[in-house]
C-alpha cells in the first residue's frame, strides 16, 4: 500500500494510461519507449517535452523537418517503416521519471497481438534502458524468437550523460535496416 508521505501529492492519482501505437502495415522497425511522460500524456503525442531528442534524431536520420506538424511527422516515420509504441500499457508514475514507475502497478502492452498484425516488423529498438528491461522481463518470455532488439540511449532530457551526437549516432544506426 502505498503511504503519501507528501502533503501536496494528497488526492494526486499517479496512474497512467499510454497510447495506441503508431505503426503502418508495413513497419519493420518498432520503436518502444516506457511509458509516455507527462508532457507526452498532456498533448497526447509521443515524445512531446521540448527537449526530447526523438523528433529531432528521427528528422535528422529520414530527412524531414523536425518543425512538421505532429501528424506529418508520425506520416514521416510510417514511411519509414518506424512504428512507435510503449512497452507498457499502463502503469502508476508520480511524474515523468522512469525510475518512479511503481512495478506492482505494470500492465504490459499486447506485443503478440501486435506483431501479428505487423508481421514485417524485424528490429525492435528500445529507447532508454528502463523500455529495455520492461520489455526482456514483462514481454519477451511470451514472444517467439526472430527479432533483433537494440538497447539505445533514451532521447529523455533526463538522460543528459549521452550527448545529442552521440544519441544521433546510435540511433542511425539502429533506425537504417541493410537489406
Amino acid at each position: 500500500m502505498h503511504t503519501i508521505t507528501d502533503p501536496a501529492r494528497a488526492g494526486q492519482n499517479d496512474q497512467v494510461q499510454g497510447f495506441e501505437p503508431v505503426a503502418a502495415p508495413d513497419a519493420r522497425i518498432l520503436v518502444l519507449g516506457s511509458m509516455p511522460g507527462v508532457a507526452s500524456l498532456r498533448q497526447a503525442r509521443y515524445y512531446a517535452h521540448p527537449r526530447n531528442a526523438f523528433w529531432p534524431i528521427a528528422a535528422s536520420v529520414f530527412g524531414f523537418d523536425p518543425g512538421l506538424d505532429y501528424a506529418q511527422r508520425l506520416q514521416a516515420l510510417q514511411a519509414a517503416g518506424v512504428a512507435l509504441w510503449d512497452v507498457l500499457q499502463a502503469c502508476e508514475r508520480p511524474g515523468s521519471l522512469d525510475a518512479h514507475i511503481r512495478g506492482d502497478t505494470l500492465v504490459p502492452n499486447d506485443f503478440a497481438a501486435f506483431l501479428e498484425r505487423h508481421p514485417g516488423i524485424v528490429r525492435v529498438c528500445f529507447n532508454g534502458g528502463k523500455a529495455a528491461s520492461l520489455y526482456r522481463r514483462h514481454v519477451l518470455p511470451g514472444l517467439a524468437a526472430g527479432l533483433e532488439y537494440i538497447d539505445l540511449p533514451s532521447t529523455s532530457p533526463a538522460h543528459a550523460a549521452v550527448s545529442f551526437e552521440q544519441k544521433l549516432a546510435a540511433w542511425n544506426r539502429a533506425l537504417t535496416l541493410r537489406d
